[in-house]
This record gives C-alpha cells, structure tokens and sequence, in this order.
C-alpha cells in the first residue's frame, strides 16, 4: 500500500509543480527551524528622584513599566512609553508626555557626557530642579545609550514618524510591517524607606595654651544631588568641597604636630550627610552638641565656622555670608586675610563677599552656613559659585571633567594660607602679605587629585549612602589618619513626622521586548484563514484539481518529447 501510495505522489511530483508547492510550502514552514534573532534587550535604567521633604512630595510617584514605546513625535502618546534623546530633549517635549498621559518616559543619555555640546548639556542642568519641581505620576527612567538601545529608539522612530502620514494605506501597510518594542520594568513599586541613617564624620585638632581656646570649624558635606540618584557623581558640588577639607586636615595636622607650630586654636573638622537634603547631618549635629550635651567645641568660643562648597572650578571665589562680619572680630580677620592672599599671592583670582540674609519662608535653605546662623554661630560658605541657584549644585552633569584640578589645588592653597595667617595672627604680627606658609610641594596636587577620583568613581547621593557604606568607612579612615576623637553621628528621621523620606526602586533592569502590533497579528490571521480555506476546498475537489492540473501540464509535458 505505502508503494502505491508513494508512486502516486511521485507521478503527481513529477508532473505537476503546482502541486508540489501547495503541499510542501506548509511542510517547509512548518518543519524548518527560524533563524536566530535578538527578541528581547535588556539595559539597566535609573529612576528620577522619589523623596518627601517635609512633607512635600518630589519626583516621580511610580515605578512600574509595561506598555509599549513611542517617541514623541507619535501623535498618540496615551499610556505608552515615551522615549527621549538628551540631544533632542526639551521641556515642552516632556510636558507634552505628561500631558498626553503617556504610560512613561525614558530620557536616553550619552555614555560619554563629554561628547555633547554645551549648550545642551547646559540646557539640562537648567532643566533638572523643573523635572523635580512637581509630582510627576508616571515613572521617568535614565537610560545610558548603547548600540542595541539606539537601534530600538531609531526604529521606535520611524514607526512612530509614519503615523503622521497623509495616506492611510501607507500607515496601515507601515504598521502591519514595522517593528515595536514592549518596555517591561524588572522591579516592584517603589515603598517608603524605613530606619534610613544618614552619616556624618567628625574629627578635631586641638589648640595649646589653654582650656577656653578659640574653636575654628571647617565643614563641607559629601553626598551628592541630581535628577536621577544613581547618576549624581557631584564631582564640583560637594567632591572638591570633601577635598579641600580633607587636604585641610592633612595639612594642618602637621603644623599642629610640632611644639613651634602648634596654634592656640582648635580646629574642628565635620563632614556632614543629607547636605543636599537641607543640611539634615549638620542640623543634628548642631542639636546633639548644643541642645544634648554639657560639654562641646561649638559651646565654648566658637571663632567662625567655615564651609566648603564648590571649589574645583572659576576663576572667583565668594565668601557668601548671611550677616557682614564686624571689625575686629575673627570672621572680620578671615575676610580681611582672604582678601590679601588673593590679592597679594593669586592676583588672577576675584575675591568677594555674597551677602543674603536667611529666608526661613523657603523650603530649603540656600547654603549650609545657614544652619549655623539659624543658632546663632558666625558662619561663612566659601564657594566659586556667586549665587545658591546655580544649576551645578544640582546636577547629574557634574562629573570628573567639571573639576579643573590646577584651580581646586590653587583654591586649596589660598584657604590653607588665609587660615594659617588667622590661626597664627600672622597680620597683626606684622608678617608681609605674600609670605606664603604653604610652599607648592606641601599641597599636593596628586593627593588631591586621587580623593576627587575617588569620589567621582562612586554615586554619593543621600538615599545611596547608607552607615554601612565604604564611602563613609573610607573617609572616616582618612580623618583619623590625620585628626582625633574622629567619631560618627547619625540622622534618623522622625517616624510620627518625617523630615525626609526616601523611596527604594532606584536601579533597574529594563528589558526592551520585539513585538509586532496588534494589526499585524490581524492580517496574519487573514492570511492563515484565506490559505485554510483554499487547502481545504482543494482537498475537497482534489479529483477535479487533479484532473485539471493534468490537463494542463500534460500536453507540455508531450511536446518536450
């Protein structure tokens, strides 16, 4: 039976192509395996900014993705997945997603910021405390750019260019063809952080020659800020701040050392946490040693207290201070040496002093000196920034290249040198103003250097840095190489009523899905449907085909004998 039955179907094979194709067109894509194909792509994506600051909500609420990507040239934007290019992002591009209640956005950045013009990058500085400003609902992810991911925006673009056609046909046609991606976040919805400690360092030289000395306190404080935690290296604000500190300490450490150059002042080193959630480490430090305790540097004498913020860059410095010093007191003698030490030694540096009074309407005070105002201790912040608002203070932009290493050793030297004559009433001794304590090898350039590396190796932002870190266990490594009774304080928020809270969910993966629309799986079922039918009516009336194909192929098939 099966050699009857398989003479037939060679005779048919062999007489009718037709028929040879109907049959086995099937059979092939039925049998032979699809090529391989890259289905699926997987990046990590960074999530914007979700924390409460007394009370106020900021950032982005959500942190669930799953729907599909457009760009935002699309017409319809609803609930689906936005993708934006940092060199094509602009703020009216991002409130039109939100306003077309798009399911999410994904701004794609550079790998190398330092290829990017800037204007742009400049642009987006401005634009991070906007992004911020206000709850944002729908999640909003940073994504660094790769091949893969910029082969899936261009064709996302392309799909979503063709929507805007004049001619129907051509839209259908396109998207029954064209190629879509499902984005599908890999975590859960974010939840409030609960029990986070926020950690600050403290270290002290002290002074001779009496119990009621002069206290001096250097501050600046470590974290960082931007519109994506992940992303927030601070290089300029606060890593040349930690740096020149730390050089600081180094530097004095030494001069304290030696009987001939052991001042009569003590110096008080304090590298604060949540800087850049309104001074959080600083004000409990202020409350455990002024409110908590019988004995403390900062309830004795307090001469000044000076902050370190921004210092890697400019050709300025700026003594920004909440009340003007008055004459003959020791914050008049620190303004008075910086003043002559950037005169005298570095000429080419434009020194001045930033007055603004203390606005407590505002949610956030401008700069950390504020803290120490607010109880009353004489306090300055030493920064190349004129003014509190400048974008750089907040900014995902400030990395390692926005650090001008000469600059952050120049303006180490000259607070090293206006201190020294401070602590050492050098100018009341009569010691000219270009006597320079420091020579050039003593502040070294490649110590500075390596600290901002380190730095700026790492993300320091507040909801990233927790007790256990190596960041903070480094630095309090550092300070006790050079200070004592180096110790730890910690923050923790208020559980009936927080001051801060942070929300988890801040690193993903995301994974980019090849999929074909809704209209595609349609016409595939029409096809699928037209060919059942006419397999099926040719297995019907497989006589009559028969016959008729052999009528047909049968006389050519005589004429090539």
């Amino acid at each position: 039976m099966f050699e009857e039955a398989s003479e037939v179907f060679e005779n048919m094979f062999k007489s009718s192509f037709p028929l040879t194709f109907i049959v086995f067109l099937p059979a092939v894509l039925i049998l032979v395996s699809p090529l391989p194909a890259e289905a699926a792509h997987e990046f990590t994506v960074y999530r914007m900014q979700q924390y409460d600051l007394q009370g106020q909500p900021y950032g982005t609420r959500n942190a669930i993705l799953n729907t599909e990507a457009r760009t935002v040239e699309a017409e319809v934007l609803s609930r689906r997945c936005v993708l934006l290019r940092l060199a094509d992002f602009s703020y009216e591009k991002y409130q039109k997603a939100l306003r077309q209640s798009a399911g999410a956005v994904v701004i794609i950045l550079p790998k190398n910021m330092s290829t990017m013009p800037q204007d742009i990058v400049q642009q987006f500085m401005e634009m991070e405390p906007e992004l911020l400003a206000t709850e944002t609902i729908v999640p909003v992810y940073f994504a660094l750019e790769d091949d893969e991911l910029l082969s899936i925006y261009k064709q996302t673009q392309t799909s979503s260019t063709s929507q805007g056609s004049s001619s129907a046909a051509e839209v259908l046609l396109h998207t029954a063809t064209a190629n879509g991606f499902q984005m599908v976040s890999s975590g859960a919805q974010s939840k409030a952080v609960s029990d986070w400690v926020i950690t600050s360092l403290e270290g002290r030289l002290a002074g001779v020659g009496g119990e009621d000395l002069p206290t001096i306190v250097l501050v600046a404080h470590y974290d960082s800020f931007g519109v994506a935690p992940w992303l927030s290296y601070g290089a300029d604000s606060n890593g040349s701040g930690v740096s020149v500190l730390l050089e600081l300490a180094r530097l004095f450490s030494r001069l304290y050392t030696y009987k001939r150059t052991h001042a009569g002042y003590n110096l008080l080193f304090f590298v604060s946490g949540g800087g850049k959630f309104n001074y959080q480490g600083t004000k409990r430090w202020l409350e455990d040693n002024l409110d908590h305790t019988d004995s403390s540097l900062l309830q004795d004498n307090v001469a000044f207290v000076l902050c370190l913020d921004t210092l890697g860059s400019g050709d300025g410095l700026h003594l920004h201070v909440s009340k003007p010093p008055k004459e003959g007191s020791p914050q008049y003698a620190l303004l008075r040496e910086l003043e002559a030490v950037a005169a005298s030694q570095y000429p080419d540096v434009k020194f001045s002093m930033v007055h603004k009074k203390i606005n407590l309407a505002d949610d956030t005070l401008a700069w950390e000196h504020e803290r120490f105002g607010i109880r009353r201790l004489p306090a300055f912040t030493l920064s190349h920034l004129e003014s509190h608002r400048h974008a750089l203070r907040g900014s995902i932009m400030d990395m390692r290249p926005h650090v001008d290493l000469k600059k952050l050793s120049r303006n180490t030297k000259l607070i090293a040198e206006a201190l020294a004559r401070v602590v050492y009433n050098l100018t009341e001794k009569g010691a000219p103003e270009d006597l320079q304590i420091f020579t050039e090898q003593m502040v070294q350039e490649e110590q500075l250097s390596s600290v901002v590396d380190w730095l700026t190796a790492q993300p320091r932002a507040a909801q990233l840095v927790d007790k256990d870190s190596s960041l903070v266990s480094t630095l309090e490594y550092y300070l006790a190489r050079y200070l004592k009774d180096v110790k730890r304080h910690y923050v923790k928020a208020d559980k009936r009523d927080p001051e801060f809270v942070f929300y988890d969910q801040l690193k993903q993966t995301m994974t980019a899905y090849r999929v074909k629309p809704a209209i595609f799986d349609l016409l595939l079922a029409v096809c699928i449907a037209a060919y059942l039918g006419v397999m099926y009516l040719a297995v019907q009336n497989f006589g009559i085909l028969y016959n008729t194909l052999r009528r047909v192929t049968q006389p050519k098939a005589a004429k090539q004998h």
